[in-house]
């Protein structure tokens, strides 16, 4: 994915960042104990890259399964994971074990991801939203006439939370996607809880309204 290995530190390339991306799929979100991640931190810390390819494989699925929903795109939600991986290597000493690693992984990757966003502006045309919306992946052993209808839902559904804003987007995204607390969702994009609240309630009854045709939901 374009990392270069330099002399500047980062971990090997067989420690796996971005290496096995693929399009988004329910992720398990089984968290690790605090003590599993602290002694990978202290061994990398100590010097054992390994021990950081071992979080970068605990967590990328789980960060690029939200990441796809948050920038719209499968490519851009590897790019934001590379680069929120890479930072958090960077920046590792300075990880103070007041919350959770992948709490704090996530602060980074979601002020990556508005980075780019920033970059990437202007807006993407409707079209190109659609595009980058992508199929999600579906149940194998249905039939292909239902196959389709459950792609086509899918995609309408990622498209409509392509649509909310950057704001309202993130806290539907962490929440209903990646499963959340509103504590953590609070601590992820340093807001009040009950911000997070607010947004939330907006975000569903924008989602809702969008998907009334879709998905035939009744008022």
């Amino acid at each position: 994915m374009g990392l270069s290995w330099g002399p500047v530190g980062l971990p090997p390339p067989d420690a796996g960042i971005g290496r096995n991306f693929s399009s988004p799929v329910c992720v398990q979100n089984n968290e690790p104990t605090v003590s599993d991640d602290a002694e990978l931190i202290a061994a990398t810390l100590a010097g054992n890259s390994a021990a950081f390819g071992r979080l970068v494989q605990r967590y990328q699925d789980r960060l690029f399964n939200t990441m796809v929903h948050v920038v719209s795109g499968d490519e851009d939600a590897r790019d934001v994971v590379q680069d929120a991986f890479v930072q958090a290597f960077v920046k590792l000493d300075t990880f103070q074990h007041t919350s959770a690693f992948y709490t704090w992984l996530y602060r980074i990757a979601f002020n990556v991801a508005a980075s780019h966003r920033r970059r990437r502006r202007p807006s993407l045309s409707v079209e190109e939203t659609r595009e980058q919306a992508g199929r999600e992946p579906v149940d194998g052993h249905i039939g292909p006439e239902e196959r389709a209808e459950q792609e086509e839902r899918c995609r309408q559904v990622r498209q409509a939370i392509a649509a909310l804003s950057e704001d309202h987007r993130e806290v539907l995204v962490l929440r209903e996607i990646d499963g959340c607390c509103y504590e953590t969702i609070a601590e992820i994009l340093e807001l009040p809880v009950g911000t997070v609240r607010s947004r939330l309630h907006r975000a569903r009854l924008q989602l809702r309204e969008q998907l009334k045709e879709v998905l035939m939901i009744d008022d």
